[in-house]
């Protein structure tokens, strides 16, 4: 009677303890929505009038917004809002998010400064801190970097970042522990780098040498970064770079013409990062302006935001009221064209779901965040889109690959 009695206790103790452990995780339930954030940074300063001429205005309006787009993909909700300086001039990735959401950096490239009456832009050198684990997120750093910081990436560990600093020619290295980030070093890149992109596991970093049409491949060690002077030959004007989820396979955005539109079809550049050294093997055409660019993170899909002259003067012959969005299609090594989705008024950042079925493109004209799906190899429009708080200059989601 005695063991019948301790066997009896001793099922009922674990029985209870399963029910303990199923309780505990039942926030986990497969399928359960789960929070992602997404980065929207607001330029009120500069627009375009009809024809095509840039409009400076004041200093002093812009917003950088937070929003959750995991819980419900179609109706995603804001969680901050900060003032932030920021602009459009530059690629669309000047922030980032670490992957576990508890940081944000934000570049701010140039600002509006008033001389004799006439405004202007001149570099910036700010990089600021964002807290996103408080409620709502807070700045708490503003960091010196380079000059005119703009396209920049956080490693996959979140220990580490990298800032192109464009009227630097640089590359700022930057430490981050915990709540910490601190500049640790800086790397002469010879020539102006819009944007740099770390590969997954860490180990090399590519950097888009826009004025020479060219990427830079760099070493990374620990925290140390070097450049060896090995540069790859991509499109014209290649303004952002990302890579594939397994390394493999880097793309670049080939803008054509400075950062615009010139009627003129571009590409996307195809680079085998396994090769020994690695090389461009492709490019695959696009359309006019390509400048967002993002690769899915289930590595299946990339998209090129095309700007289609959409900022341009509206009687160039290739001026269109809206952007569009093209599907590339990656199997192996090779990167196929898909279908094109119009979109809104000058595209510019683009920022996927984290599970590849949901893409958010930001409509600078339009200052709203249109929202399209992918149906098997086919990007498609929900009809669904929601307004931000200014004009979408640049959007980014937290690093996933």
């Amino acid at each position: 009677m005695t063991i019948r009695t301790g066997r009896l206790a001793a099922l009922t103790l674990a029985a209870l303890a399963t029910l303990g452990t199923l309780a505990g995780c039942s926030n986990m339930t497969p399928g359960t929505p789960q929070r992602q954030l997404m980065l929207v940074a607001n330029d009120e300063k500069q627009a375009w009038n009809d024809a095509g001429a840039v409009l400076l205005s004041p200093q002093g309006k812009d917003t950088v917004q937070i929003f959750d787009i995991g819980s419900d993909p179609l109706a995603p909700k804001e969680i901050g809002k900060l003032a932030l300086d920021n602009t459009i001039a530059g690629p669309p990735v000047n922030l980032a998010i670490t992957p576990g959401e508890t940081l944000a950096l934000v570049a701010n490239s140039l600002n509006v400064v008033e001389e004799n009456g006439v405004r202007k832009q001149v570099p910036d050198n700010r990089l600021f801190v964002i807290d996103l684990s408080v409620t709502p997120p807070k700045l708490i750093d503003t960091l010196t970097v380079g000059k005119q910081p703009s396209g920049l990436s956080i490693n996959r560990a979140g220990n580490l970042a990298l800032v192109a600093n464009r009227a630097d020619n640089s590359v700022s290295v930057l430490r981050i522990a915990g709540k910490q980030v601190t500049l640790i070093d800086t790397v002469a890149m010879g020539d102006s780098v819009a944007h740099v992109r770390f590969t997954p596991d860490g180990k090399r970093a590519l950097a888009a040498k826009f004025t020479t049409h060219k990427i830079a491949l760099l070493e990374v060690n620990g925290e140390k970064v070097t450049y060896n002077k090995v540069d790859l030959a991509a499109g014209l004007w290649p303004y952002n770079v990302d890579v594939t989820p397994d390394g493999k396979l880097a793309l670049t955005a080939d803008n054509g013409n400075s950062g615009a539109s010139d009627g003129q079809i571009d590409t996307v550049s195809v680079i085998d990062m396994e090769a020994m050294p690695p090389r461009v093997i492709d490019k695959v055409v696009v359309g006019d302006g390509p400048e967002g660019l993002a690769v899915s993170p289930n590595g299946k899909h990339a998209v090129a935001v095309l700007l289609r002259g959409s900022n341009s003067s509206k009687s160039a012959y290739f001026y269109n009221r809206n952007g569009s969005v093209v599907l590339l299609k990656i199997d192996g090594q090779k990167v196929t064209r898909g279908n094109e989705v119009e979109v809104r008024g000058l595209p510019e950042g683009a920022v996927w779901s984290a599970d590849g079925k949901y893409l958010y493109v930001g409509n600078f004209i339009d200052q709203d965040v249109t929202i399209l799906r992918v149906d098997g190899d086919t990007l498609v429009p929900t009809g669904k889109s929601f307004a931000v708080s200014g004009h979408p200059a640049a959007m980014r989601g937290r690093v996933t690959h």
